[in-house]
């Protein structure tokens, strides 16, 4: 979640400490893991087989158009932390090649988020694709979703997450689009944008919704998986189960998101009810001991309490997640260094879940 709407980059990334460099990889689509659908509320494979996806998220490239030893820290997440699905942050603008750094027109990012996809799923790991944007979807957005799915349309390692975190609008605006009124004379929490696009941002914009994003996928072909976060954040999921479900079209499905911390409340309210009838995927989540400056301290649980007990709650659920950050200097953090050592109260229990550990059901907050 850095650039965060929550602003968990409180502790802002760092350059990183030189690590080996994988050599990129050409797709083996022999080594790729088992395509994936819908069914009711779970993930099977087409012989019927149930799959909970676990993982982590890599969040460098949502910052860096060169990313932060990311491709070294995919295969430590793989190989030692057992992750079986990365959540790759990425923008649409340095997918384009628009950042005043970028002289190549973003042929190499879109290389080095192709090595990144590739490197997963040659080692039978999936990889989603989260287009790391706040607020509500743009149009431009749908240009970047027709591009990428068609690039990995025939991938069943690739899930693409639609948008990040949706905030402030309504569920009809969710869904179906609509003018999204911004605060006069303040810009958004995107601190890479230009004095232009903060004033443009200032007066408003028309989203085309979150089911634009879907058609604009689908109308690629593409039937991969395909991942929608609520509002509120991507806390709240209660609408999707009051008539706002996304229409898959002709695609394998898909799945909700909820992004949660050490201080959210009410989780029955925010997400079972959706998660009676749609697959759930936990796109973000975690705990740190350092305090968040923009929520109240005495609201931040212990992570020593909190961990455990979220674990055991998406355990016992059968969530599908990806759990926030395999980066040192991006809170909440699973690892302390660029030697990946786990935190204490984070970190090192997400890497015991990941091995196959099961944490004790605490019932829900």
């Amino acid at each position: 979640m850095k650039g965060s709407a929550f602003g968990l980059d409180d502790v802002s990334p760092k350059d990183a400490g030189p690590l080996s460099v994988p050599a990129v990889e050409s797709p083996r689509s022999d080594r790729w893991p088992p395509e994936l659908f819908v069914v009711g509320n779970r993930l099977h494979t087409k012989e019927g087989r149930e799959v909970v996806l676990q993982g982590i998220v890599t969040p460098s490239l949502e910052w860096s158009p060169s990313g932060e030893n990311a491709l070294a820290s995919e295969l430590v997440a793989i190989a030692d932390w057992k992750a079986r699905i990365l959540r790759l942050e990425v923008r649409d603008d340095w997918w384009w090649g628009q950042s005043p750094v970028q002289k190549d027109g973003g042929a190499s990012y879109r290389a080095l988020v192709d090595a990144a996809i590739n490197l997963a799923g040659n080692r039978g790991v999936y990889t989603m694709i989260d287009l790391h944007r706040y607020r509500a979807p743009r149009a431009e957005h749908m240009a970047f979703w027709k591009e990428v799915a068609t690039k990995y349309k025939d991938r069943p390692d690739v899930l693409f997450d639609l948008f990040n975190e949706p905030h402030d609008i309504s569920w009809e605006v969710w869904r179906n689009g609509g003018f999204v009124q911004e605060k006069t004379g303040k810009a958004d929490e995107d601190a890479f944008l230009s004095d232009a696009e903060k004033k443009k941002i200032a007066q408003g914009f028309q989203s085309p919704g979150m089911q634009a994003l879907v058609d604009a996928v689908r109308g690629t072909g593409a039937r991969n998986l395909i991942v929608a976060a609520g509002v509120g954040w991507s806390y709240d999921l209660s609408g999707i189960a009051k008539g706002y479900a996304l229409d898959n079209g002709k695609g394998n499905g898909i799945i909700y998101s909820w992004h949660v911390y050490n201080w959210h409340k009410d989780w029955q309210n925010a997400v079972m009810a959706t998660a009676e009838k749609y697959p759930i995927l936990v796109g973000e989540c975690g705990a740190d001991v350092l305090k968040m400056s923009f929520i109240p301290a005495a609201d931040q649980e212990d992570p020593a309490t909190w961990s455990p007990r979220f674990l055991g709650f998406i355990q016992k659920n059968k969530f599908n997640w990806t759990a926030f950050s395999f980066h040192p200097h991006c809170t909440p953090v699973l690892i302390s260094d660029w030697k990946f050592t786990p935190t204490p109260g984070w970190g090192a229990l997400v890497k015991e879940a990941l091995a196959g550990r099961q944490f004790e059901y605490q019932g829900t907050k």
